[in-house]
């Protein structure tokens, strides 16, 4: 009896503890279900309230007044509308159309537009944001040169004497004419194995670049007595406008001839009226290449005016500075398109591994109209790539017509010669060279389609370095 009273209470507390857990697992499942329902609802509520926003009057309104166009006007339009509420701000719409490549005069307007844009700065408000710049790893390299502030002396200063220059001038009212008597020069480099140099001298009286006199070639030496005479037909009024540039070379038979130093005379009149003949001593101007063994770049330059195109290849460089631990360097090329201070355009080469003579043969390519092509000019850096770091320019140059020396040269000779390449090579430099006319630098006249405007905007020389 004992027995069967227990086998009677067994199953009566595991069917009390079995109910007992099915109640509870049904409160659970009815309070998640309601759970999963009131998120579901507020997150439907909230977004009706977005959609409401979107279909304001005045969305519609500025949705309204989109319009689809078969021609190849401005891309994108911008819509602006006051933050309300429940708005979040700008709004930007973007029309996408298929187009052909557009023509000279459209991609000359595009030149124009990022130009007029910087025209007037005295309108521009500007407001002061925080940005948050991103840290670089300091590697525990400590180089002392990052803190020293570069300043144009220095930069000057890294153009130095390698000789001097004797010539006398003398004003001709007669004939209307200057007349350049070059002496001798003294004390120059030597550019050839036997240590001494071939020199000549190239004489201009700028702007004009299509008359230019020279002189014969000495061989062997450094110190040549020329002592000819060359005469230039301008009016005496045109003198205080001109300049008086004497670049002199050293001859080679089978390379290009090396520009051994520049001579600039600005200010023609400083010694008097030049109605005698006066006496001028003049240092010789030249990039101090023995401070700075950066290497040297080879790029060629070729204009097409009616298509309004220039075009610079990379071509190849060589002997340039080791970078990395290994004894190499991973080098590119970025060109630089400048005007008034500021950069219109840059592009920029592939990245060679591993070499410190790297072989590019790429094609830059600048949309550059005829009007501006006195008014722009080319910084060339080269870099060194870094795939942890911060990149390392290596040397720069710089090409046009305010700069001394190649740059100009090659510059003019590109614009004597439309539709041929014409290649130099060119010294690395720290900093970019300076311009020997900094008072019209940075100076742009723009002719606008329909009229025709002139508008002029001085900028610092400072912004040359940035």
């Amino acid at each position: 009896m004992v027995q069967r009273k227990g086998e009677e209470g067994f199953p009566v507390r595991y069917t009390v503890a079995i109910v007992t857990s099915g109640i509870a697992v049904v409160i659970t499942v009815i309070v998640y279900m309601t759970w999963l329902y009131c998120k579901k609802k507020r997150h439907r509520f909230q977004w009706y309230e977005s959609s409401d926003d979107d279909c304001s009057p005045n969305a519609i309104h500025a949705s309204s007044h989109l319009k689809i166009s078969q021609s190849t006007p401005e891309l994108n339009k911008h819509f602006l509308e006051d933050e309300g509420p429940g708005k979040k701000g700008v709004f930007k719409l973007t029309n996408v159309r298929q187009s052909t490549l557009p023509t000279v005069s459209q991609r000359h307007e595009l030149f124009k537009r990022q130009l007029s844009h910087k025209l007037d700065l005295s309108n521009i408000e500007f407001q002061v944001q925080s940005v948050k710049h991103k840290e670089q790893p300091n590697l525990g390299v400590i180089k002392p040169e990052l803190y020293k502030q570069v300043s144009i002396d220095s930069v000057k200063s890294e153009h130095c004497i390698c000789g001097k220059l004797f010539f006398t001038l003398l004003y001709s009212h007669g004939s209307e004419s200057l007349v350049v008597n070059i002496l001798r020069c003294e004390e120059l480099p030597a550019k050839d194995f036997s240590g001494t140099s071939d020199p000549y001298v190239k004489i201009y009286l700028l702007p004009d670049r299509k008359h230019k006199c020279q002189t014969k070639v000495h061989r062997k030496t450094l110190s040549p007595e020329f002592n000819e005479k060359f005469a230039f037909s301008v009016s005496y009024k045109e003198l205080t406008s001109r300049v008086l540039q004497f670049n002199i070379y050293d001859f080679d038979r089978f390379s290009r001839h090396d520009l051994i130093g520049t001579v600039v005379v600005k200010d023609i009149l400083c010694e008097g009226s030049l109605t005698n003949e006066t006496f001028f001593v003049r240092d010789v101007m030249s990039a101090n290449q023995e401070k700075f063994e950066l290497g040297e770049l080879m790029l060629s330059l070729c204009y097409l005016p009616t298509a309004g195109r220039l075009t610079l290849t990379v071509v190849k460089a060589r002997n340039l500075k080791a970078m990395d631990i290994t004894g190499a360097s991973d080098p590119y090329v970025k060109v630089s398109l400048m005007c008034q201070g500021k950069r219109i355009k840059k592009r920029k080469t592939s990245v060679k591994k591993n070499t410190l003579n790297p072989v590019y043969n790429e094609a830059l390519v600048f949309d550059v109209p005829q009007e501006n092509v006195d008014d722009v000019y080319l910084v060339v850096k080269v870099i060194d790539y870094d795939r942890i770091g911060s990149n390392e320019v290596m040397g720069c140059c710089a090409l046009g017509p305010k700069h001394v020396g190649l740059g100009r040269d090659h510059w003019f000779e590109m614009l004597e010669n439309p539709r041929k390449p014409v290649a130099q090579w060119y010294t690395l430099q720290e900093h970019v060279p300076f311009c020997t006319n900094e008072s019209t630098m940075g100076k742009c006249r723009l002719n606008c389609q329909g009229q025709s405007r002139q508008s002029t905007v001085d900028s610092s020389e400072g912004s040359l370095y940035g």
